[in-house]
């Protein structure tokens, strides 16, 4: 259906934005095809002749066979073609003159980059810019996954017996016994359990085969991933420094490994077992990094995945972009999965290393909160994507307090009597219980106050000093607050 003047004026009602190009003539018709080749490569929109774009005026211009043609010919030069309709409204007090409209449809996920002249456009915000290098291979990439992605390359060395068959054998054991791949793949030629996740090209690995199960790192640097714990909360001295190499495994063990010797560790009682956890969960780490490890720009090669670890917080940060559809803003709502190298993301999933597709956040955030410990944050920055986790201040977290209370409540009540049997077998366990998590927070804080840990543990303070008195190798040197514990040697 024709649009009509009246839906024009609604149309051009406000000044040029992200979907409305406005010019006077189409003797800006070249400028017009960039404004038209961003909207094809951003949110789409209108390309208005025959307005003033600074009044909003209706002037129209005349139309003439030639007029026609150089439209036809300047939409020529858009790569891919594009049918678009081309309206010609009549302007009512200017006989002879009419308005040139055209609507472009906006660009979806897995299109080819639009060109004009050879050129990509985009939109931000009113303004038509060349599209960045980046942004233009990245979208190529994803049109066209065969050709251009990475991962599907085929890799530097020759035959499978690059890869790691006792690696291989092991996460297909873990698959099969998870339910998500057959039995039959345990006796399977190791060429046929990577022929059926499409990871080879007649015998040769392609590079994601290289990345989940090579031996050898040989020319590829970006099987590289940085280790640091710095000193303070910069980067001006670090404690530890690290860079190790390996395929995905390796570098998630390692990064696992760095977590358990630089983060504080927690515990709470279940029964007579000490529960032992991170500060921050594990699973929620380890989440993290197998994301990092899953959608990074591998072709980016002069880039690793790095992990710093700060006295305030953590950060791993990733070489790659999110996905148009999602933000640091919105990353935690509900998303689909848009995986960046779809061959290594499928078989993490088979062998149960990443559960349902796009839930990994979800996952994260739920470990997070069951700990006590705030969830994460996301951010970009330059090139990187950023997930950053507070370490939560020294002492316990909310779920430890919890457990503690849980723990020590019946053995003790506010005002310092106790609980239990009349023989005392109960109440001198959770006495027990109390005891040692007192010893293990002094030992951790010796600056920590008796009112500290009996708002921690949730008991009355008659009872902490109660419990600390009866414990002769725990002393209070100095006084007041310039004083510490000390916690001597039970012999």
């Amino acid at each position: 259906m024709a649009l009509t003047i009246d839906e024009l004026k609604v149309l051009i009602q406000t000044d040029e934005h992200r979907q409305l190009e406005l010019k006077k003539t189409t003797g800006e018709l070249k400028d017009g095809m960039h404004a038209a080749c961003a909207f094809l490569n951003t949110e789409g929109g209108w390309l208005v002749f025959g307005i003033a774009p600074t009044s909003l005026k209706i002037l129209g211009q005349q139309v003439t066979d030639n007029t026609q043609r150089e439209i036809a010919q300047a939409l020529s030069y858009m790569e891919p073609q594009v049918d678009v309709r081309v309206e010609y409204v009549d302007v009512p007090d200017r006989p002879d003159h009419k308005v040139i409209a055209m609507h472009f449809d906006g660009w979806a996920w897995g299109m080819v980059p639009y060109t004009y002249h050879g050129c990509p456009y985009y939109k931000v915000e009113s303004t038509t810019k060349e599209m960045p290098r980046d942004m233009y291979e990245e979208r190529l990439r994803r049109s066209k996954p065969d050709m251009f992605a990475w991962e599907r390359q085929p890799s530097d060395f020759k035959d499978i017996t690059s890869l790691d068959e006792k690696l291989i054998r092991g996460v297909v054991r873990l698959g099969v016994e998870r339910g998500r791949l057959s039995e039959l793949a345990l006796t399977e030629p190791i060429g046929d359990v990577l022929g059926k996740w499409k990871l080879t090209t007649g015998e040769r690995p392609l590079n994601a085969a290289t990345a989940l199960f090579t031996k050898d790192t040989g020319m590829y640097t970006q099987f590289t991933m940085r280790l640091a714990r710095f000193q303070g909360t910069d980067k001006n001295e670090f404690i530890d420094n690290q860079r190790v190499e390996g395929n995905i495994f390796v570098l998630l063990n390692e990064a696992m490994n760095f977590f358990r010797k630089h983060l504080n560790m927690h515990g709470k009682i279940v029964g007579l077992v000490r529960d032992e956890y991170l500060e921050v969960p594990a699973e929620a780490l380890r989440e993290a990094v197998l994301n990092a490890l899953c959608h990074r720009q591998y072709e980016r090669y002069n880039l690793t995945i790095g992990i710093a670890i700060y006295d305030d917080r953590i950060e791993i940060e990733n070489p790659g972009i999110l996905p148009p559809q999602i933000t640091p803003e919105n990353i935690r709502q509900p998303h689909i999965s848009y995986p960046y190298n779809p061959l290594i993301a499928n078989v993490l999933y088979s062998t149960t290393y990443i559960e349902n597709w796009g839930s990994g956040v979800k996952r994260i955030m739920e470990a997070c909160q069951k700990r006590g410990v705030a969830a994460p944050t996301w951010s970009i920055n330059g090139g990187f994507v950023v997930v950053t986790f507070m370490r939560p201040a020294k002492g316990v977290t909310q779920d430890v307090t919890q457990d503690v209370t849980q723990g020590v409540t019946q053995g003790g009540t506010q005002d310092g009597t106790q609980g239990g049997t009349q023989d005392g077998t109960q109440g001198g366990t959770q006495e027990e219980i109390l005891d040692k998590w007192i010893e293990n927070q002094i030992r951790e804080n010796p600056q920590i106050t008796t009112e500290e840990l009996a708002q921690m543990s949730k008991k009355g303070l008659r009872t902490i000093k109660r419990h600390i008195a009866k414990m002769p190798h725990i002393r209070y040197v100095g006084s007041g607050y310039s004083g510490h514990w000390e916690v001597l040697d039970k012999e």
